[in-house]
């Protein structure tokens, strides 16, 4: 991984001569992604800027690199991970001068021109500047994994890895598209089936299309796109094989994947959530990598933190569980700071937990420069699919994607549309319509379209930019377009067997890993029953000193346009009286928004001169069954647990019975109805919350509903977390 940046007169003429100033403060503002190395070249009408994390070739891989007869230049960002491959059929007499993996990059160049890309595997982006044509070129990846960034006026080019590089040249526009941010499915989360280019959040900036070389002219600014991979069109091809040659097909190109993700002159780490994704990069790796476990309240809950350990200790792989404890309260600068790398109102507590893990790794293993991870496979595989059908089957699945995709045709097609609204139960005309004449199988490709965007629009961006925050290179073996086009070419008939949660990866893990592993259902990075300490966190972060990261965010003259405050100041009390209530994500979206806004006209420092925070630290766990209370003391910050403590309800709590309803308990918190407890689902513990007069303790009130505390240990002290209910010593009742 490294920052590249840069600039280009498209108007005939040579830069001027403060470029070099401009070129080290564009360098210094993604030096956090290249802390080995930093370079700049000036000549003629082109300027570029290179900062290296080296982990191929340290010592004689620096850029840029040049042909022998100097006619071209390259800067790369990235790993070619068949590089010596492509080196070997290279035309005879082709001597390659160092061992960095992206110089074949520049002979590949030379032989073939703009199909110089297409049997390349590997993550990257690219600017190379064609001396004899008189053009520079930018390209990326096919999934867009290795970000590239570009504004064009009259005059010329600027670029970047990151936005912020752009940002220091004053010609360059600094503006949020609020409109165009509102409006997108990324941020408002409506079930849509979108498609098209992601998303950069500000007005005038360009990202380079995944799969696509852009070439500029320097004498003119024109420009061309050339396509050298296209998304698979699903169902346009078929591959003639059996489930089971499926099944085996895609173990091999995975295993493959695996190790050409780990070539590297450095050492490696693994992220291991305990999830098939990440276990199966585990399973299939051979260099044994350290592996690294987020251990907060929600991924206690959820069982990710437990699988992740228990996954490392299968494999024989050591595991590190970095603990985020539910005190653990991000502060304003803390959070301005991510915001800032990351330069996108889609960062969330998520992100924040997936930066604190690599900032521990760079603390604890600095040796440690790449980061191998499980993302990438669900969006192809099927990950999504038993969530899409809420409950139901595979023909479930499809049918509710007929039903997301037409909401775009209702939207395109508002007069006949009208004939569903107005007999939604029983619609009169046929849903082809509205479909315009669509393919029977349009919702299904627009489906893997719209993963296809949200890979590059969320995960690529945040796995990328919380990585190079710490100077550490994010690898994703399951973004390798073999595997996508064999998933892609999946037919009809056995997609049920194949793409139905996942099946294709796990039925060809069973050498590899238990099936406790392979088939774990799919569990989000810190959602699930425990996301309400997420979610408190958050909160408080938005309400400590008074709101004062709220009213930052308000207070600009684009946010009062756009923000309704009082709605947010109500939407931050109500997830401070029940973090459940909501979700906190929508919330930070818009504060994002209005801080971000005001960043871009007054960049902060660059990430590489943040002050950084207290670093996390790491719980060390040999046996989680013998120490599972242990665990959830230290994270969850519970008290010892004993048998005399007094629980009481909270003054703000009433517990209502309705006529009729003998089972039912409605619990109110500041007069509004949060929870519902249903005797018939947890008997023993709507009998203790009946029992609860603030007198007698634990064990007493046990004795009196006649229950062991295993059947209401739960959800009695996840109402102490809640603050349902207070749980006091006996001593201190009066």
């Amino acid at each position: 991984m490294c920052g590249l940046a840069g600039l280009a007169r498209t108007d005939g003429r040579m830069l001027p001569a403060d470029t070099d100033d401009l070129l080290r403060r564009m360098a210094h503002a993604v030096a956090h992604r290249g802390p080995d190395e930093q370079e700049t070249l000036n000549s003629g009408p082109v300027g570029l800027a290179f900062t290296r994390l080296s982990l191929v070739d340290p010592a004689a891989g620096g850029q840029p690199l040049h042909s022998p007869d100097g006619n071209v230049v390259l800067i790369a960002n990235g790993e070619v991970y068949n590089h010596r491959e492509l080196a070997a059929g290279l035309p005879s007499g082709v001597r390659m001068r160092t061992g960095s993996d992206c110089e074949v990059l520049v002979h590949l160049y030379q032989q073939k021109g703009l199909r110089f890309l297409d049997d390349v595997r590997g993550m990257f982006a690219v600017a190379l500047w064609d001396r004899a044509r008189n053009r520079i070129l930018f390209a990326r990846d096919r999934f867009g994994v290795k970000p590239l960034f570009y504004h064009q006026n009259r005059e010329r080019l600027v670029f970047g890895s990151e936005m912020k590089a752009l940002f220091q040249d004053p010609a360059c526009p600094r503006e949020v598209d609020w409109s165009g941010a509102l409006a997108d499915q990324a941020l408002g989360g409506a079930p849509d089936l979108v498609d098209g280019p992601p998303n950069t959040w500000f007005r005038g900036i360009e990202l380079v299309p995944a799969g696509t070389i852009l070439s500029f002219d320097l004498a003119d600014g024109s420009s061309a796109s050339h396509r050298y991979w296209s998304f698979p069109d699903i169902g346009a091809f078929r591959d003639d094989l059996s489930a089971d040659e499926f099944i085996g097909r895609y173990r091999e190109l995975l295993s493959e994947s695996v190790r050409e993700c780990e070539t590297s002159d450095v050492e490696l780490g693994l992220f291991l959530s305990g999830g098939v994704d990440s276990a199966a990069v585990a399973a299939l790796s051979t260099i044994r990598p350290r592996t690294f476990t987020a251990l907060n309240g929600s991924t206690l809950v959820n069982g990710d933190s437990e699988h992740g350990h228990r996954a490392a200790l299968l494999l024989g792989l050591d595991n590190h569980q970095v603990v985020f404890d539910t005190r653990r309260v991000p502060s304003a600068e803390e959070w301005k700071d991510l915001l800032w790398l990351l330069e996108s109102p889609q960062c969330s507590p998520e992100v924040f937990y997936k930066r604190e893990l690599y900032r521990y790794v760079k603390s604890e293993f600095p040796e440690i420069k790449g980061m191998l991870l499980g993302g990438g496979s669900d969006e192809f595989n099927g990950g999504y699919s038993v969530t899409a059908a809420e409950g139901g089957d595979w023909g479930g699945f499809l049918s509710n994607l007929d039903e997301m995709a037409l909401r775009d045709h209702r939207h395109r097609m508002r007069g006949t549309a009208a004939w569903w609204e107005q007999s939604a139960a029983h619609p009169l005309v046929r849903a082809d319509v509205l479909r315009d004449g669509a393919r029977a199988d349009d919702s299904y490709q627009r489906f893997w379209r719209w993963k296809y965007r949200d890979i590059q629009q969320y995960n690529c961006w945040h796995e990328d930019r919380t990585a190079a925050g710490s100077g550490i290179e994010a690898r994703v073996p399951f973004l390798d377009h073999r595997l996508v086009e064999l998933a892609a070419s999946v037919p009809p008939e056995l997609r049920p067997r194949l793409i139905w949660d996942k099946r294709i990866l796990r039925d060809g893990l069973a050498d590899v890993l238990p099936r406790e592993y392979a088939d774990r259902p799919k569990v989000p990075f810190f959602y699930g029953d425990g996301v309400h300490h997420t979610y408190r966190a958050f909160a408080a972060m938005l309400a400590a000193n008074g709101d004062a990261l709220l009213e930052e965010a308000l207070s600009g003259a684009r946010a009062k346009e756009y923000i309704d405050a009082d709605n947010a100041r109500a939407t931050l009390r109500a997830l401070q009286d029940d973090p459940t209530s909501g979700h906190v994500e929508f919330l930070l979206r818009v504060v994002n928004l209005g801080l971000l806004d005001q960043m871009a006209q007054q960049p902060p420092a660059a990430p590489v001169d943040a002050r950084p925070a207290a670093v996390p630290t790491a719980l060390a766990v040999t046996d989680w069954d013998a120490e599972r209370r242990a665990i959830e003391a230290h994270v969850l910050n519970r008290a010892e647990r004993h048998g005399a403590l007094v629980p009481t309800l909270h003054d703000s709590v009433l517990l209502l019975a309705e006529p009729g309803e003998p089972d039912v308990r409605y619990v109110l918190v500041n007069g509004e109805i949060q929870y519902v407890v249903d005797g018939s689902e947890t008997p023993a513990w709507l009998r203790m919350l009946d029992a609860i007069d603030g007198e007698r303790g634990i064990d007493e009130l046990l004795a009196a509903v006649g229950c062991p505390l295993s059947e209401v240990e739960e959800p009695l002290f996840e109402s102490a977390e809640l603050g349902v209910i207070t749980l006091a010593e006996p001593a201190a009742r009066a």
